[in-house]
């Protein structure tokens, strides 16, 4: 493939992870499109054999929807090109092989997804979530109180991180005393795992949040209560609905996902917005606008940038002969970059009125935790933006650091205000 008469660089899946991606994915966007076809092959991703990119938002979408397309990796025969088994380096391996065997509705298909979904659901409902706005509200306003004073923070520490981790972990009935420790491990779990040579660290993360989950589990056995931790006990004592690794796996998947996404939101959306001065004054001169920036921004500098399906079966997509068992990779973030669903995409647009971005999936796995997410960005962005009318940088954007990870994840953002 060639671009204006140059060689493309192929792919790599360090090129999907790396923090020169994520500081500037329109970039990447550009070279997968330079490929000039819908679905670009990845030779190897991250030893676990080759892969198909889709990143055009129709292709995405179509399969987000197809059930052909298998979250379930177990039924799966591997491929030829695939290790039987991960090796000592392979530390993605090793925590794909601990996922097979603790299924959650994140990485199961119908009719166990639907079952697993069933049992989370009603604590996710817009009406539940509605219900947690007064305390989301003060618990946005408490970490802004704590630096008042000093007139500075790291706005990923300080004031992303402390509210979404406080409100699924008292969701989830966890102590407060607990909760800091989640951010340690999952950040092994999201960054170690893609370092070569960090199989131990992988494994000594994963050892500890099972043990940290089953004292959890036996906490709530013993002294049970009205959180979500207490009834996905009852409903796996009160018969088969839940088995053991399915309760600890669906406890811990809460967990990750229900904080990692929302921190990295508000961090990511908060540098658009200082990047972009007049987007920023826009917003806070018309709060009303809060909402539909919090969709822009969902589209425009989302944290989760990849997800996996595997075919279930062999089939053709534009010509493409797709095996049985391969990995096809969803660009989240190039669908949502796609001009052909989106004027002007590269442009961050707070008043967009059509937005139908794809940051929170399609099709039966959509994010059981998006009116969480939204709600919980909403007040954030205006919480943020009232209390600190002159927010702005201490480094130069160049500066700032990215995590190298399959999330889009600043490592810290320093602000005045």
């Amino acid at each position: 493939m060639v671009e204006r008469g140059r060689p493309v660089e192929k792919i790599t899946s360090g090129d999907l992870t790396s923090p020169e991606t994520m500081r500037d994915f329109i970039a990447f966007y550009k070279r997968l499109a330079g490929y000039g076809e819908p679905l670009c092959r990845l030779d190897d991703f991250f030893g676990m054999g080759g892969a198909w990119i889709a990143f055009h938002y129709d292709d995405v979408a179509a399969i987000l929807k197809d059930p052909r397309f298998l979250k379930d990796m177990r039924g799966l025969a591997p491929q030829q090109d695939q290790q039987e088994a991960p090796g000592e380096d392979n530390s993605v391996g090793k925590l794909v092989e601990w996922l097979k065997q603790m299924p959650n509705m994140l990485t199961v298909d119908p009719p166990d997804h639907t079952r697993l979904r069933r049992l989370a659901s009603s604590a996710f409902t817009p009406h539940m979530i509605e219900g947690l706005r007064p305390r989301i509200q003060q618990i946005a306003d408490e970490p802004l109180d704590a630096v008042e004073e000093r007139g500075e923070m790291d706005l990923v520490a300080d004031y992303a991180y402390p509210s979404p981790i406080i409100v699924i972990s008292e969701m989830l009935g966890i102590p407060a005393a607990d909760r800091n420790r989640f951010r340690e491990w999952t950040k092994k779990l999201g960054q170690a795992a893609l370092e070569p040579g960090q199989s131990e660290a992988v494994e000594a993360a994963i050892e500890e949040f099972v043990t940290y989950i089953k004292a959890l589990i036996a906490d709530k056995r013993e002294h049970p209560g009205n959180d979500v931790t207490s009834g996905l006990v009852r409903a796996h004592d009160e018969g088969d609905k839940l088995s053991d690794n399915e309760l600890l796996s669906t406890i811990w998947s809460l967990i990750t996902a229900g904080h990692e996404t929302t921190v990295n939101l508000i961090g990511n959306g908060v540098l658009a917005l200082l990047q972009r001065p007049e987007q920023l004054r826009l917003l806070q001169e018309d709060p009303a606008l809060i909402p539909a920036a919090v969709e822009e921004l969902l589209r425009y500098a989302a944290p989760v940038m990849i997800i996996g399906r595997f075919a279930g079966e062999d089939m053709t997509m534009h010509g493409k002969l797709i095996r049985k068992g391969e990995m096809v990779l969803l660009s989240l973030a190039g669908a949502n970059l796609d001009p052909q669903s989106f004027a002007n995409p590269e442009r961050l647009d707070i008043t967009r009125e059509e937005n139908e971005h794809l940051a929170f999936g399609r099709g039966i796995h959509l994010c059981l935790g998006a009116p969480l997410a939204r709600l919980e960005g909403q007040i954030a962005f205006g919480t943020l933006l009232r209390r600190s009318p002159n927010l702005r940088l201490t480094v130069r954007p160049e500066e700032l650091v990215y995590n190298y990870s399959t999330l889009r994840s600043l490592a810290s953002l320093p602000v005045r205000f």
